[in-house]
């Protein structure tokens, strides 16, 4: 075995690598880039290295400073993780070159996957079923118009290099075509350094089923099972669930006897994923392999009992497999959720800051996580926070198990998909197991909808925790003691909230707090240890999480995170006298201008893209605020711009 593995990544996967690292005895070595310099997986590790600057391009894609890296760190070995280098046929080839170990795929293996043209043809070749469509050298936008139209509407435009759904687009119609292929070659570009694009027929409602497979260099070849995938937002996976609900024994036998003899077709060793579509009548179509550890690989662990990395790193080593395939059983039922940080509301906008609280689940749920307060998330990495990860004998009890772990997960600073999650799960479609690849996109109004005005025991929370924050200073300060003192009567403190265009003040004197509306109910704070308030109002006890800044109180009961902004009557009176100033578009968030689509001159309709700007691996496009003439664009291609960016010189018509 291996004395020294530097792993080429970061997060949670470099985290998790290290935790089976230390078990095994194995020294890890970390790299970081310079916005990683103070972040966990670097705090996880035995050693750190740095790569360069922030974009990934200048640090974690860069083989040379990770091949120099794991000769300064005395590494035998390099594990890449997922993403970044960890299916570049030329890394892994780099690797041997230097004299170390890669931990996955070999490189022939990657070419003959990384491509899904090339290997779609492979896979037909070998009797994998696969879904007719285009994936021919011929990248010219006639060349796609034709196939298209021989295909037919609707259909699916997508990166031939990379996976995890990235640029892929659902074109429904003739008319949108031009627009998916330049936005998905610009994403595929962007993500996989490579522009290529291949179409294939579209399934309305599929379900999305990957086999977990894994062979050694000695020819022995297995499956773990499957992994039911379905649960997707833009094809992004949000939820995902061992074994698969609802498969027929049948079926099942088949997926992973197809998904093995994949991976024989290519002469495969280490950990793989393939993936497929099943439709409704059961027949399964082969979609991609994934040359690498998945980021769902928990819920095979939990199911089968096996450490997924410690299997990579001894066939690495050289050993053969551990099982064979009469061995591999499933124990119960797993289910892992994405807490990313994004906001529902905003249209899953990325979202990044300093992370001030960070609570996740203790007993009864793994986590696996690359951040604790404190840290920071930036926008030049993806927006994963922590998996949580649930085991449990039966689908409904890990379903329940799941639903109780992320009603204990509260995270302040940025907006996360907590709320979003829970909702999920809560579907009656996921309930059922039935759910489709599409089901979230369909509904993605009810599960995003806005929630109702708080009620008195949240707004009763906020307030404690807004007047906790006030009086965090000096405990010895009269100024402290004072706040609020009244002369032979209770102490009085009102707290504003801002809540849409309304403003709900919570005004208390002694126990008595009086609600928007007149309503005065009787409210003790209980014993309690920051940032979990308890409080008693009119006979009933409750707790939740509640903290507060100088911008807003946060609230996190079981279900959903109620942020409220302070009302500030002074700030507002100065953003007033702003109001009459012309509408600007500006950046919604930190990123890179990816697109531009105008010029100083144009007239724009109102709705109209302008640009492009990319933040952790997410295109948004920014649309002119009203019909009016950009005067002057302020941002190149490339340009880094931050939130709130005013990014054009625009004069509406009005105006």
């Amino acid at each position: 075995m291996f004395r020294a593995v530097l792993i080429a990544n970061r997060g949670e996967i470099a985290c998790r690598v290290a935790r089976t690292c230390r078990r095994l005895g194995i020294r890890a070595v970390a790299v970081y880039s310079d916005a990683d310099a103070d972040a966990l997986h670097v705090r996880a590790c035995d050693a750190a290295l740095r790569i360069g600057a922030p974009p990934a391009r200048e640090s974690y894609l860069d083989g040379e400073a990770i091949l120099a890296a794991a000769r300064d760190g005395g590494a035998e070995a390099i594990h890449p993780g997922y993403g970044f280098l960890s299916e570049n046929a030329d890394f892994a080839e780099a690797v041997a070159d230097a004299g170390l170990v890669f931990v996955g795929a070999p490189a022939a293996a990657m070419r003959a996957l990384g491509s899904k043209s090339a290997a779609k043809a492979l896979m037909a070749e070998a009797g994998v079923p696969i879904l007719s469509g285009y994936h021919g050298d011929a990248q010219d936008d006639d060349t796609l118009r034709l196939e298209a139209e021989r295909l037919g509407y609707p259909l699916l435009v997508k990166p031939a290099a990379g996976g995890g759904g990235r640029g892929m687009r659902i074109v429904e119609t003739a008319d949108a075509l031009g627009a998916a292929l330049q936005s998905a070659r610009r994403e595929a570009e962007s993500s996989f350094g490579d522009d290529r694009l291949l179409l294939e027929r579209y399934l309305a409602n599929p379900r999305h089923i990957e086999v977990q497979v894994f062979a050694d260099n000695a020819g022995n070849a297995i499956h773990l099972f499957e992994r039911d995938c379905s649960a997707q937002r833009r094809h992004q996976k949000v939820i995902e669930e061992a074994p698969a609900p609802g498969l027929s024994p049948a079926i099942r036998d088949a997926l992973g006897r197809t998904a093995v003899a994949a991976a024989r077709a290519v002469g495969y060793a280490g950990a793989g994923t393939v993936e497929f579509l099943l439709d409704g009548d059961g027949a399964f179509y082969f979609i991609e392999m994934n040359t690498r550890l998945q980021v769902e690989h928990p819920v095979t662990e939990a199911v089968t009992g096996h450490d997924l990395v410690e299997w990579q790193l001894r066939v690495a080593a050289g050993e053969e497999l551990p099982v064979a395939q009469e061995a591999v059983a499933v124990d119960g039922h797993a289910i892992e959720a994405r807490l990313c940080a994004e906001d529902p509301a905003a249209g899953f906008l990325p979202s990044t800051g300093p992370i001030r609280l960070m609570r996740l689940p203790g007993d009864g749920a793994r986590v696996d996580t690359g951040f604790e307060a404190g840290d920071a998330v930036t926008p030049h990495y993806d927006s994963l926070l922590a998996k949580l990860v649930v085991h449990a004998p039966a689908r409904n009890a890990a379903r329940a198990r799941l639903a109780e772990a992320l009603g204990e997960v509260a995270v302040a600073g940025p907006a996360t998909n907590r709320d979003f999650l829970i909702r999920v799960i809560a579907e009656d479609a996921f309930r059922a197991g039935t759910l489709d690849t599409g089901y979230l996109d369909r509904n993605l109004e009810t599960l995003t909808a806005h929630k109702d005005d708080p009620p008195d025991t949240v707004l009763a929370l906020a307030a404690l925790a807004a007047i906790r924050s006030q009086d965090a200073g000096d405990p010895a300060s009269p100024w402290t003691a004072l706040r609020g003192w009244r002369l032979n009567a209770p102490a009085r403190r009102a707290v504003g909230f801002r809540l849409g265009e309304d403003v709900a003040t919570v005004l208390s004197e002694g126990t008595a707090f009086r609600f928007p509306g007149g309503r005065t109910r009787q409210v003790r704070s209980l014993d309690s240890d920051a940032p979990l308030l308890a409080i008693d109002i009119d006979g009933e006890a409750l707790s939740a999480v509640a903290v507060c800044d100088d911008r807003a109180a946060t609230v996190f009961t079981w279900d959903t995170t109620w942020r409220l902004p302070l009302f500030d009557p002074v700030a507002e009176a100065e953003a007033g006298a702003s109001d009459a100033a012309p509408a600007v578009p500006l950046a919604p968030m930190p990123g890179v201008v990816v697109a531009v689509s105008v010029a100083g001159g144009d007239r724009v309709a109102k709705g109209q893209p302008l640009l492009v700007i990319e933040a952790m691996k997410v295109e948004h496009t920014v649309r002119a605020p009203a019909a009016g003439t950009v005067d002057a664009v302020h941002y190149a291609i490339g340009d880094r711009v931050d939130e709130g960016a005013e990014l054009a010189a625009f004069t509406p018509e009005e105006a």
